[in-house]
């Protein structure tokens, strides 16, 4: 009987190229990279949330916002501004070349809302009914099938609100077809994140806070919140926006005759793979006739937030650009003093500094004060 040899292996040091090389074969498609260059793991382009302050703190050290090619969750409690939040990104990534498919499980959507959000409706944006779970799953999988070039922002809203084919077809007892959604979600991600990241894509979940019933004591205090949909969601989003609103009346917006026209909200990074979690800001969101983030108007939160030594809070701000010049102004002149190059220079500049620059050199982070969060 013949003895069996082994294969001959190469001598001397392997080449990465020749090794990638034998992977892809195998594989059928690129999946072996050497990190040096180009690679599906780093994020190429970011989508602006509308809020300067967000995009601050949602990568560590860098201008930032959703990452492109990655599973993003917006979740918030009921009219927190989730929606109106998502529309302000979709209008970004129209901006930036995105074709965007928003999914619409709550019937919710107004074309006129869109509009006003700077979504422009009639090209590169499709509105999708979202009837069940799979069907969304599905028709996420074949739009990025049939148009591999096209670069989409899928925006699904909401998750909680899209039933499984189960609980359609099932009774209303909620045990026919628990942890249905959870174990779909935990096969369809492992699923997608691949395909999104190689075609830059993203999909950007959005969820609905619930009190966290079962937390006692201590818990319940740092964990007031959960968002439903199971692990894979925690797992496979590389980032996780939570909106909370504030309770007290002074966080109101109102128009003249007194109607509610918005509220303050406050924004936490829940999960953040780019090294920020846990990093807090605040901003107002309307929903009347001019539907958005009032993203200027909270730059003087931060500036009061931030401590820093640039910027002196009294009846009279004061702030001090980087050579020392001096600039004073009431709150109440705040947004006409912005208009000025040099002021809004020197404002920005302190922003950077405080929220980017100093937290990726010394770790340095701050949150809003006086929180009193409605749950």
């Amino acid at each position: 009987m013949a003895r069996k040899t082994k294969p001959k292996t190469k001598a001397g040091r392997v080449s990465i190229q020749d090794l990638m090389s034998l992977v892809n074969k195998k594989a059928g498609r690129n999946v072996a990279h050497d990190l040096t260059g180009d690679n599906p793991t780093s994020v190429k382009e970011w989508i602006p949330t509308g809020s300067r302050w967000l995009d601050s703190i949602t990568c560590r050290g860098k201008m930032a916002g959703i990452p492109v090619g990655k599973i993003t969750e917006l979740a918030g409690l009921s009219s927190s501004g989730k929606s109106y939040m998502a529309c302000q990104i979709a209008s970004q990534a129209q901006k930036k070349g995105h074709f965007v498919v928003y999914f619409d499980a709550e019937s919710a959507i107004d074309p006129k809302f869109l509009k006003n959000s700077g979504i422009d409706t009639k090209s590169d944006f499709m509105y999708i009914q979202a009837v069940s779970v799979e069907k969304v799953l599905e028709t996420i999988e074949d739009l990025m099938t049939e148009y591999a070039e096209t670069q989409f922002l899928f925006i699904w809203d909401s998750i909680a609100a899209t039933s499984a084919e189960k609980d359609l077809e099932g009774d209303f007892n909620p045990q026919s077809s628990m942890a249905v959604k959870p174990r779909i979600f935990a096969k369809a991600f492992p699923k997608l994140t691949i395909p999104l990241a190689n075609q830059q894509c993203t999909l950007l979940l959005i969820n609905q806070l619930k009190t966290n019933i079962g937390a006692q004591g201590w818990e319940a205090m740092v964990t007031p919140y959960v968002a439903p949909g199971g692990k894979a969601i925690e797992y496979f989003c590389s980032l996780r926006i939570w909106l909370t609103k504030r309770k007290s009346k002074a966080s109101f917006v109102t128009d003249g005759s007194g109607l509610r026209i918005g509220s303050e909200v406050k924004v936490k990074i829940e999960k953040s793979r780019f090294g920020s979690e846990g990093r807090t800001c605040g901003f107002k969101i309307l929903w009347g006739k001019d539907v958005g983030i009032q993203d200027e108007e909270s730059w003087l939160e931060a500036l009061r937030a931030s401590g820093s030594e640039r910027f002196k809070a009294g009846a009279w701000n004061k702030i001090y650009d980087a050579k020392g010049k001096e600039y004073k102004f009431q709150k109440s002149q705040w947004i006409t003093k912005l208009q000025e190059p040099e002021f809004r220079s020197a404002v920005l500049d302190i922003m950077d500094e405080e929220i980017i620059r100093k937290f990726e050199s010394e770790g340095k982070n701050f949150s809003l004060e006086g929180e009193n969060e409605e749950g």
